[in-house]
C-alpha cells in the first residue's frame, strides 16, 4: 500500500509537504505542489480518509439537503453546490425529504451523530418544525431556498418570492389583463401576496375564490387546478401558475376547453425551468438566481468552516427577473 512518506520521497519534499498539498489548507509553491501531484498520480497514492479526519478533526464533507432531484430547481442547487464544494476540496453527501416531515426528521436526527463539516438545506417543505434538532450540532447551517419564516439563529440565502410574484401580477396587468385565476402550490403564499400586490396598486382585488390550490407540483395537478379555474372563471383572461409544471398542466387543460393560448388565455409562470421553454407556446415565467443562491449559501458555509468571517443569522434576498415568451399577450 502506498503511504505520503512514499509520496514524499518521489517527489522530494517532507511528508508534511505532501499533507499541505492534500489539505489545501497552506500555500504550496506551484512547482513543488505539481511535484508532489505528480508523484500521487503516478504512485496511485489515495489517501486515508479516515485517518485525516481523526488528525484533522474535519471529513472535507458537507451534508445538503433537497425535498427532491426529480426537478430542475432544486437539481441545479445540487449541481452548484457539488462544484463549488469540489473546489474547495470537499465532497457532498446528499439526502432528499421527498417533502416527507417524518423522512426530513429521520435524516436530521441521523446527520447530526454524523462526520460532517457544515449542513446546507434547500427548501422548508417539511423541514420547519424539526431544526431545533440542529440547535445544539458542532458545524455550521445555512438554510437557503427558504419561503417561510426562517429560525433567527440560522444564516439564510433565499430568492424574494414575494417579488416574482408581483413581476408576474405587473406583467398581465401591464398587458391589461383584470380577470385573473392563480393556480398554486399551498406553501406558496408569498408569490400569490406578491401578484395580488401587483393588481391592488391599480385599485383591483384578487380573490381568495380566484386561487386554486394544486397539492403538488405536477403536469396532472397543474391541468385540475386549470380545469377547476377555468370552469368557476370562465371570464377570466389570464393564469398565474407558481410552479412551471402547473402551467404547462394548464396549457393542456386549455387546450381542452377551446381557449387559445394567447389569444384569449395568457399564462404566466414562476421558476423558469426548462419544462417552460419546452413547452407550445413556450411560458413566460419569473427566472430565479438558482445557482447565484447556491454558490453564496456554500460560500456562507466555507466562511463559517475555515472561520474567515461569521455567518450572520439575517436573510439574503437575490432578486427574480420576469422573461416574456409566447404564452402572455396582451388582452385583445
Amino acid at each position: 500500500m502506498v503511504t505520503m512518506q512514499d509520496v514524499a520521497e518521489r517527489a522530494g519534499v517532507t511528508k508534511q509537504t505532501v499533507s499541505n498539498v492534500l489539505s489545501g489548507r497552506v500555500a504550496v509553491r506551484p512547482a513543488t505542489e505539481a511535484r508532489v501531484r505528480a508523484a500521487i498520480a503516478e504512485l496511485g497514492y489515495v489517501p486515508n480518509l479516515v485517518a485525516r479526519s481523526l488528525a484533522t478533526g474535519s471529513t472535507r464533507t458537507v451534508g445538503l439537503f433537497v425535498p427532491t432531484v426529480s426537478t430542475a430547481f432544486y437539481a441545479e442547487v445540487v449541481e452548484e453546490a457539488e462544484d463549488v464544494l469540489d473546489a474547495h476540496g470537499y465532497r457532498l453527501l446528499l439526502c432528499t425529504t421527498r417533502r416527507d416531515g417524518e423522512r426530513a426528521r429521520r435524516h436530521l436526527a441521523g446527520l447530526t451523530s454524523r462526520s460532517i463539516d457544515a449542513l446546507l438545506i434547500a427548501g422548508d417543505q417539511g423541514l420547519t418544525d424539526h431544526l431545533p434538532l440542529l440547535s445544539r450540532t458542532r458545524f455550521p447551517v445555512v438554510l437557503c431556498a427558504w419561503e417561510t419564516r426562517a429560525p433567527a439563529e440560522f444564516p439564510v440565502v433565499t430568492v424574494d418570492y414575494e417579488h416574482g410574484g408581483y413581476l408576474a401580477g405587473r406583467h398581465l396587468r401591464e398587458l391589461g389583463h383584470r380577470n385573473v385565476a392563480v393556480l398554486a402550490s399551498p406553501a406558496h403564499t408569498l408569490r400569490v401576496n406578491g401578484f395580488r400586490r401587483a393588481f391592488a396598486e391599480d385599485g383591483l382585488d384578487v380573490p381568495a375564490g380566484a386561487v386554486h390550490l394544486a397539492p403538488e407540483p405536477s403536469f396532472r395537478a397543474g391541468i385540475e387546478a386549470a380545469r377547476a379555474a377555468l370552469t368557476a372563471h370562465p371570464s377570466a383572461t389570464a393564469l398565474f401558475a407558481t410552479h412551471d409544471v402547473l402551467a404547462v398542466g394548464a396549457l393542456e387543460a386549455a387546450r381542452d376547453a377551446g381557449r387559445s393560448i394567447p389569444d384569449d388565455l395568457s399564462v404566466v409562470a414562476h421558476d423558469d425551468t426548462p419544462e417552460g421553454l419546452l413547452a407550445r407556446p413556450t411560458l413566460t415565467s419569473v427566472a430565479l438566481p438558482t445557482r447565484e443562491m447556491a454558490r453564496e449559501a456554500i460560500g456562507l458555509l466555507m466562511r463559517a468552516i475555515e472561520n474567515t468571517t461569521p455567518t450572520e443569522p439575517r436573510p439574503g434576498l437575490l432578486q427574480p427577473t420576469l422573461i416574456a415568451r409566447e404564452s402572455t399577450a396582451r388582452r385583445g
